[in-house]
């Protein structure tokens, strides 16, 4: 054991203490001297690998000098002693008697934050572990560990006090149902709502992190089922973090200090982290029950893991960086071990918050600063600015990079790191080293460290001016450990029993018969398919074309359900009636969670993935949208299962499946299963028998009785006697004629007539649109509960949902989306797919082209989804309400899959992508004049998607110029501009482009009369603040004209080329893009009518302007620019080179 050389002091309060833990506080002689003199005992350390953990720098002697066994053994009971000492007087001296938790502010508080709380709490539990190597302790060991229990129970007792809000918070992800972050400590009474923003989600991860940290170790911390249950229950608080905008570690929410919460990626990251960790965990121990296990769901962990991975190295919206992300990343979560993602984020971290004394918060970061107005609690507009440059430092960072270096052996990062700590610790009023919680800038060099950064004495904060004991608890907890690891008293295992540090391929295996986060995934992993045919004349049918299947029957006792099973089944997850939890919330499961086999109560099940739900959206009456939907299930499955054994996918097949015109397209897509490949994807097919063995089981074992839920499931039922009215499986059902006798002209009249007479006509029309039409009458005066058929019982809700299968069949999609949308259907995944689309940094809208639009801007419920769709679209067009979540589902998948075509589009305005479509079919048909806008309605929804894809995967009107290639779309100029505007698609740097022009201006920038003003937009914001970029597109977002739009776009390169050109060109008046437009066209005009001496008095409007290639038009608005700067039309001025500045007027 690595025995450290400086001795421990005489006594403990003493203020001529010489050495205090690694580090020393003397004026007699400095560290770095004292390195000096023993440099000549001290090998050349070289770095370990990235998984084998730090030895300790502190060498044993030349063997001249070899110290016995007894010697070591003796001094490292006297190191660990100090630190004993040093917990007692730091950390524990703050706990109190009564739940155990920490005053983590101020010696005379009567509070503390959860997070300082389990810091100072993993401190105390850190030199219990080290107590466990050492026989005779003296009780220590289990001393420290009661301590450590006591403080996690308190926090428990808190927050199970408020199992009303986490009850309420499961359905309502707000920050008025969050869980406190802050307690009393004498009662563990909250800090009121109005006092403190306690939605933070890494609090409650963190917790359940060193919990099972804790329980892993030897502890036991949880006590009875009550408490196993509200465990659970945390895992569900934690589940939609990548969807929550959470106030952050900073507790500040944005960078501007205004209240408002946004989605944090150090947040999720520690939110993925909790949910690896107790995925499969027995919070009783290792001798625990089978009813003490936590269960996370896969699908949600994925998500966030995904989340994660795509907003790093951002932090958030607001803030490029963040220096919370270090103990994302490092010690304790370790959430990335993807070598490239890590660096990227480390990276620009030290590039952009790394200083002499610490790390930066973020950039702009007011706390602490003499600047910051202490008696507010918000920031006015435009405040951050004054804080650019003299951000306070923070060096409790250097201290997770020291435990980090331990941690992944390298040596050289923790000395680096050492050395940079040292002359930043101070002595406390009774001779401890302490840990400053920042170093700030004093007023009277604030000026001169803005003009040269770093190059200014910082002073420390004050926690401990009157020697009352105030301390930073948190950095101080973890200086603490970082420096009992330096010594080698404690090794990175005992630190992290669950080998967090560590990739997964070098965790040991976890043997459980729960499923748990695997430790290996193979490269070439191989997803099972069982195909089960709806009924024996299927199974006979596809035999023939050598796809081998199974009929419910034969699987037997497997049974089969339905998404919405297995969700009831979860239902009873975590309940506890005395605690008022009603266990896991009723959301869908995703392909992850149905590619498992489960275990309940003695039977065995299997679940169908989502697209095969019949009753949930029309999607699944498309064949080739669910062929595609099976396609990339598999692909998602295979790149994203992280759990031991193989994946296994039910794929059912019904009888629809293999009828009509797509039925040899399905069948080739089962016959390449038997193959053994889809789509460059390994599949195995084979009886489902055959799979369990090698299948991933999960066994819910906190269901005791299925016989009561069984009686509500729908499980997959086999057709025993098919229906004789189909002489062969090709025969497409007539349920529906498919005339149209009867016009809207002719329907129009029932409006106004009785509801007799509009039953009477449904039941004599034979039109699907008719159909159509007179239910839209009905449930728009009599609900959906009206009854139209009093023979059978038929309410208008069971007619549309029958029309709409009818109709699907018959393809005439047009009818389905309408009687989808009077019934207004949403589909299940559409949350999600709008949260994809979030996290990639882009902002989501809904509505018509031209009207009101729906801003989504933060993950929503599918209630608040349904209600903004339909109130934007409802009224103008009801079908556009279904058409566009196929569009936001459309583009889900393809911002994952394929993010690189939504370059440049920085908010996806759904009505305006249905306007590009539209147009776009339009331009294919040479711009028929019987063409109707109508008719992207009556396509299927693969038929849209593959529309879609089409139009994304153009070039943008400047590429289209530069490559010749590029004309083979037969696209005009002015169609290229159209598509464009509607996309809202800009060149790459163009935000950057603005942020130059906006510097330049400086009453701003007017477009479509309104202003940007230079200030406070450029002292407010960064220019790489994605919250600049969203105000830019507000801006364009003016222009109603998408044409219109785009050639304003193409005006913002041509100044910013011209200004780069001329450094000495500046605007004073406001910047009118208008006025240059406008001005550019009458030259073009001008120069036009010239052209051979023709006199052409032909009225042209700016369409003939948008009709022009870029070169072109660029020419014509550089023209205007360089005229209205140098013209006495243009109020701006020049600044001469002389620095004269002349004025033009």
């Amino acid at each position: 054991m690595a025995i450290s050389r400086l001795a421990l002091p005489q006594s403990p309060h003493s203020n001529n203490r010489r050495y205090s833990g690694s580090f020393m506080l003397t004026n007699e002689l400095t560290r770095h001297e004292m390195q000096l003199q023993d440099s000549q005992q001290r090998p050349d350390l070289k770095r370990h690998g990235s998984t084998a953990p730090y030895v300790s720098a502190t060498v044993v002697a030349e063997p001249a000098q070899h110290q016995t066994q007894e010697n070591d053994y003796t001094k490292s009971l006297a190191r660990l002693e100090f630190y004993y000492l040093m917990v007692k007087r730091q950390i524990l001296h703050y706990q109190h008697e009564s739940l155990g938790l920490y005053v983590t502010d101020k010696a005379d508080a009567e509070d503390g934050h959860v997070r300082d709380m389990i810091y100072a709490n993993a401190a105390v539990w850190a030199v219990s572990r080290a107590y466990k190597r050492i026989d005779d302790d003296h009780g220590r060991a289990n001393e420290l560990g009661q301590c450590a229990v006591k403080c996690m129970r308190g926090i428990l007792y808190c927050w199970m006090n408020q199992a009303d809000l986490l009850e309420k918070f499961k359905n309502d992800q707000i920050p008025l149902f969050a869980l406190h972050s802050r307690f009393r400590v004498l009662d563990g009474d909250p800090i009121g709502d109005s006092q403190y923003p306690h939605l933070q989600i890494d609090v409650v991860a963190l917790y359940l992190l060193y919990l099972t940290q804790m329980i892993e170790s030897g502890l036991k911390v949880i006590f009875t089922m009550e408490e196993v249950h509200l465990v659970q229950n945390l895992v569900f608080y934690l589940e939609r973090a990548y969807r929550i905008p959470d106030f952050g570690m900073w507790e500040r929410g944005d960078k501007y200090n205004t209240g408002n919460p946004e989605l944090h990626a150090s947040s999720i990251g520690m939110a993925k982290v909790a949910l690896e960790s107790i995925n499969g965990f027995n919070l009783f121990g290792e001798h625990g029950a089978s009813w003490s296990v936590v269960y996370a769901d896969v699908d949600a962990h994925n998500r966030n893991r995904t989340t994660l991975e795509t907003m790093l190295p951002r932090e958030s919206s607001s803030k490029n960086t963040d220096a919370s992300l270090i103990p994302t990343l490092s010690y304790p979560c370790f959430a990335v071990h993807k070598p490239v993602v890590f660096k990227a984020t480390m990276d620009k971290m030290q590039r952009k918050l790394l200083g002499k004394y610490g790390f930066k918060r973020f950039l702009r970061d007011g706390f602490g600063t003499v600047l910051e107005d202490k008696n507010r609690r918000y920031y006015e507009p435009a405040e951050v600015k004054q804080f650019d440059g003299i951000e306070c430092e923070w060096p409790v960072f250097f201290v997770y990079l020291i435990i980090d270096g331990v941690f992944h052996g390298d040596t050289q990062q923790v000395e680096t790191f050492q050395k940079l700590l040292e002359p930043l610790l101070k002595e406390s009023f009774d001779g401890d080293v302490v840990l400053p919680r920042y170093y700030y800038v004093p007023s009277e060099f604030i000026e001169a460290e803005i003009a040269n950064p770093g190059s200014q004495d910082r002073l420390p904060s004050t926690e401990d001016p009157d020697g009352e004991g105030e301390i930073f608890v948190w950095g101080q907890a973890l200086f603490i450990i970082s420096q009992l690891l330096v010594e080698g008293l404690i090794d990175a295992n005992e630190l992290d029993p669950l080998r967090r540090y560590m990739p997964a391929a070098h965790r040991p295996l976890k043997k459980t018969r729960y499923s748990s986060f695997s430790t290996v995934i193979p490269t070439d992993l191989a997803v099972q398919v069982v195909l089960i045919a709806e009924s024996v004349r299927l199974q006979a049918l596809l035999a023939t074309y050598g796809v081998q299947t199974q009929t419910p029957h034969q699987i037997e006792p497997i049974q089969i359900w339905s998404p919405k099973d297995l969700t009831e089944v979860y239902s009873k997850l975590g309940e506890e009636d005395k605690l008022g939890l009603s266990g896991r919330p009723k959301r869908p499961f995703g392909p992850l969670s149905t590619s498992k086999i489960y275990r309940v109560a003695g039977e065995t099940a299997i679940c169908y993935p989502l697209f095969f739900e019949m009753s949930d959206f029309y999607l699944s009456y498309d064949q080739s949208m669910l062929m595609d939907d099976i396609r990339t299930g598999l692909a998602f499955v295979a790149s994203r299962w992280k759990v031991h054994g193989r994946p296994t996918m039910l794929c059912l097949v019904r009888e629809e499946m293999v009828r009509g015109q797509q039925s040899a397209e399905m069948l080739k897509l089962l016959a390449s299963f038997r193959l053994g490949d889809c789509n460059g994807i390994r599949v195995r097919t084979g009886f489902l028998q055959n799979f369990l063995s090698s299948s991933c089981i999960e066994h819910l074992d906190f269901v005791v009785d299925l016989s009561t839920m069984k009686r509500s499931f729908q499980s997959f039922k086999e057709i025993v006697d098919p229906s004789p009215v189909f002489r062969s499986l090709m025969d497409v059902p007539r349920a529906v004629s498919m005339r149209n006798s009867a016009t809207h002209k002719t329907l129009e009249e029932y409006k106004d007539r009785s509801v007799h007479d509009v039953i009477d006509a449904l039941n004599c029309c034979e039109s699907s649109h008719g159909q159509s039409y007179l239910l839209a009458i009905l449930l728009r005066r009599q609900g959906n509960n009206f009854v139209v058929d009093s023979v059978n019982n038929v309410t208008v809700q069971q007619r549309l949902e029958s029309l709409i299968r009818q109709c699907a069949t018959l393809k005439k999609w047009d009818v389905v989306r309408y009687c989808s949308a009077l019934l207004q259907k949403v589909v299940a995944s559409l949350a999600p797919s709008i949260t994809t689309i979030l996290v990639r940094g882009k902002q989501v809208r809904v509505g018509m082209f031209k009207h009101e639009e729906a801003i989504i801007d933060k993950p929503v419920t599918p209630l608040q989804i349904k209600q903004l769709i339909y109130s934007t679209c409802e009224q103008h067009h009801p079908s556009a309400a279904v058409l566009q979540q196929e569009l936001l589902l459309s583009i889900g998948k393809l911002v994952e899959t394929m993010p690189s075509i939504f370059d440049g589009m920085l908010k996806i305005r759904i009505g305006w992508i249905v306007q590009a479509l539209t147009l776009y079919l339009k331009y294919s048909q040479m711009d028929h004049p019987d063409f109707q806008e109508e008719y992207i309605y009556t396509l299927s929804p693969f038929d849209v998607q593959d529309l879609l894809l089409e139009v994304l995967t153009l070039p943008s009107l400047i590429k289209q110029g530069l490559d010749p290639d590029t004309e083979s779309h037969k696209l005009t100029p002015m169609q290229r501009r159209h598509l464009d505007g509607c996309l809202n698609r800009v060149p790459r740097k163009f935000y950057d482009c603005f942020w130059n022009i906006l510097h330049r201006c400086n009453e701003g920038i007017k477009v479509a009369d309104h202003l940007m003003p230079q200030i406070p937009t450029v002292t407010d914001m960064t220019l790489y603040e994605l919250n600049f970029a969203l105000k830019i597109d507000a801006l364009l977002d003016r222009i109603e004209h998408p044409a219109y739009r785009q050639l304003v776009v193409e005006l913002v390169m041509v100044i910013n080329t011209i200004l780069e050109r001329n450094p000495e060109l500046y605007f004073i008046d406001p910047l009118d893009t208008d006025k240059f437009v406008h001005a550019a066209f009458e030259r073009f005009l001008k120069d036009y009518r010239k052209r051979d001496g023709a006199a052409d008095k032909k009225e042209y409007d700016i369409d003939f302007f948008y009709q022009q290639p870029p070169q072109v038009t660029g020419m014509y608005l550089a023209g205007a620019v360089v005229d209205l700067l140098l013209h006495q039309e243009a109020e701006y001025s020049v600044q001469c080179a002389a620095d004269e500045a002349c004025c033009i007027v």
